[in-house]
């Protein structure tokens, strides 16, 4: 299993002194960052997608077995919920493929007051590309009902876990070859890291991405790197 480990974002002067050296451009943190860490999930998409221009600039300062995910725009998930999105579907994944092997996966996260709506994701999957995977981040547990998770692994989609200290994730519910990891606690032991690293080799997936919660006093990297150390991978 290849496991790829990173941060939920990566350009924030806070890093600097800790995981960044105390003096780097903004323009040279991607680069800093893709020399210790092999994944990076961006959550800006979330209210603007960035231009193609860009992305080719990321994908040029990083390794080729570096991958970025991106969180999918609000209006889609938020505002639109799933339904009458064709065109930014289209637009989101026809602006990331620019990025080529170095696309992750794309993550859906839908609000917590959306409960489960199964006709609308039937028909939303339908529209999606085959490539590149996708995730689906429900925070309203209706959706965990009514064959869903099958639904999601017909499609090879994952079903992603989220950890957080207000709602800890009890587990992991597979329902891909590949799975996708969003560890949001302000901290964790290094028992609770190798606890993870433990549920994440026990699963049956060829890949695996996991995203640390950003903490303005470094934590974040620290988090990750540590994983990395248990994990393997």
């Amino acid at each position: 299993m290849k496991i790829h480990i990173g941060t939920s974002g990566f350009a924030y002067k806070e890093w600097q002194g800790s995981f960044y050296p105390e003096k780097i451009a903004p323009g040279d943190m991607l680069r800093s960052y893709a020399r210790r860490l092999g994944a990076v999930e961006i959550n800006n998409t979330f209210y603007r997608m960035p231009t193609t221009r860009l992305l080719e600039g990321w994908a040029a300062q990083v390794p080729k077995g570096f991958r970025f995910a991106f969180k999918a725009p609000q209006v889609i998930t938020h505002f639109k919920r799933l339904r009458h999105v064709g065109e930014e579907v289209d637009r989101l994944f026809g602006t990331l493929s620019t990025l080529g092997p170095r696309l992750g996966p794309v993550l859906f996260q839908l609000p917590a007051n959306f409960p489960a709506d199964r006709p609308a994701l039937e028909d939303f999957l339908a529209r999606i590309p085959g490539a590149p995977a996708c995730a689906f981040e429900f925070r309203h547990p209706s959706w965990l009902e009514d064959g869903i998770p099958e639904l999601l692994r017909s499609q090879g989609c994952a079903l992603c876990v989220a950890d957080t200290d207000e709602h800890p994730a009890e587990g992991i519910l597979a329902t891909a070859p590949w799975g996708y990891l969003r560890l949001r606690r302000a901290d964790y032991t290094d028992a609770e890291l190798s606890q993870w690293a433990g549920r994440i080799r026990a699963q049956k997936w060829k890949s695996a991405f996991v995203f640390i919660k950003h903490e303005d006093g470094g934590r974040g990297p620290q988090i990750a790197l540590r994983l990395g150390e248990l994990a393997g991978g």
